[in-house]
């Protein structure tokens, strides 16, 4: 995650030195969570081959769980998301990411387990009870990849994503406003399809500064039967809150889903009276947002109800499943320019194919400068953009309906059987003494 220094340096207005001393200090903190699973094991279970086994499995687990809780969470690069290509994805509509990273895991504990002491030519009934346990596992992942949890309901229809691939450093300064509209504009006349999006505040003004100018735009879409959904600020008619929305231009009444989970620090200041002066230090713009209030992000859009969420909200897996059973399909509006080339566009990609997958429904990734995608129910790429580059990435989409279980139970699942497991260490004697 040492894109963080990115955002921090290049557009926070902080000394590179300044800033990767931050991004160190927030890579130690995110580093406690593993290191407690590490003490955790070790003091709940003597036995470094019951350790390695079952009690390291359970504590990784729950503590991935609880880095995407803990100060409004950060869960990115679960253990999980590294096998959205391999057999064990196949747990993820059951499971989700966590009970794939509890299953990897606990195969590389097995395996340690049944090789500690460096026992190699030694294969007890233990052993091969756990070879085979890890071979069924991803055997059982690869069948279950094949199953479709959902169904398609209603026809296919086109939608075009606009990646304007506006640079971040000069987006936000004066005078950039109108070449920016028309530049989208521009690219949205051509653009095929039943649904035109654009990014994460494409526009970078108010939205009631451009309502005018929008509306005439959504007017002549309208013509070919296509709507235009938008992030953009909005301001909340007290003046007082402006929160980062999605707006479907046009719509009467007026609609759009408010960002529920906001970026500690870079969308708002957690402890705001002690830290004020942090914040004018950084020099973020637009870095004072209200979160929307925690309804079902969902919304009607032509014949179906779609999930709409904001850039970093679809890393958090139960989140993105409340407006299930309901949405047909998902969109995510994000600006990952904030982060430069780096390593943050791809796994950010990955994090949303996991989402797809869990819940069984196609997800529209609308980008500034990329990766925009079209993501299938089944978590595989059907159309992906490149990074930098100015495209209108269009593409079909088939509506699903039905649900998955993880879109049932979510996370219960996965941190009942955890939670068992250590509960067990918990209760058992621990008198037993052994020398490694």
């Amino acid at each position: 995650v040492f894109w963080v220094r990115v955002s921090i340096s290049q557009f926070g207005g902080v000394d590179a030195i300044l800033a990767t001393i931050a991004t160190l200090g927030f890579v130690t903190v995110v580093a406690i969570f593993f290191g407690f699973t590490g003490w955790l094991g070790c003091y709940l279970t003597p036995d470094p081959k019951r350790r390695l086994a079952l009690t390291i499995p359970a504590a990784w687990v729950l503590m991935e769980w609880l880095r995407g809780w803990i100060l409004t969470g950060f869960p990115w690069l679960a253990l999980g998301y590294s096998q959205i290509d391999s057999p064990l994805a196949g747990y993820a509509p059951i499971l989700g990411v966590y009970g794939i990273s509890w299953i990897l895991i606990s195969n590389v504990g097995w395996i340690l387990a049944i090789y500690h002491n460096h026992s190699y030519a030694i294969i007890t009934y233990r052993a091969a009870f756990g070879i085979l346990l890890a071979l069924l596992l991803w055997g059982s992942g690869w069948i279950l990849r094949q199953v479709e949890w959902t169904s398609p309901i209603g026809d296919p229809f086109v939608v075009s994503m606009i990646q304007p691939s506006i640079p971040q450093a000069s987006k936000w300064e004066s005078g950039r406003l109108l070449p920016i509209l028309k530049a989208q504009r521009r690219l949205s006349e051509t653009a095929p399809g039943n649904l035109i999006i654009w990014p994460e505040t494409a526009v970078p003004s108010l939205y009631h500064h451009v309502e005018k100018w929008l509306n005439v735009l959504a007017r002549e879409l309208a013509l070919r039967d296509a709507k235009l959904l938008l992030g953009v600020p909005v301001l909340d008619p007290d003046g007082k809150r402006y929160y980062n929305g999605a707006v479907l231009v046009g719509s009467q009444p007026f609609t759009a889903y408010y960002k529920r989970h906001l970026v500690p620090f870079g969308e708002y200041l957690p402890l705001k009276v002690w830290l004020d002066s942090l914040l004018k230090f950084l020099k973020i713009p637009m870095s004072s947002f209200t979160a929307g209030v925690p309804e079902s992000p969902d919304m009607r859009i032509g014949e179906h109800t779609v999930g709409i969420s904001i850039c970093y909200e679809d890393a958090f897996g139960a989140e993105i499943r409340q407006a299930l059973p309901d949405a047909a399909y998902l969109i995510n509006l994000s600006n990952d320019g904030w982060f430069g080339d780096s390593l943050a566009p791809h796994q950010h990609l990955e994090i949303a194919r996991m989402r797809a997958l869990e819940v069984g429904r196609p997800l529209l990734r609308a980008t500034n400068s990329g990766i925009s995608a079209f993501i299938g129910a089944n978590g595989q790429l059907q159309h992906t953009s490149k990074l930098f580059v100015e495209t209108v990435l269009s593409g079909s989409v088939q509506p699903m309906t039905g649900v998955t279980p993880f879109v049932f139970w979510g996370d219960n699942a996965i941190l009942i059987l955890i939670c068992l497991i250590l509960s067990l260490e918990v209760v058992k004697p621990k008198d037993q003494t052994h020398p490694n």
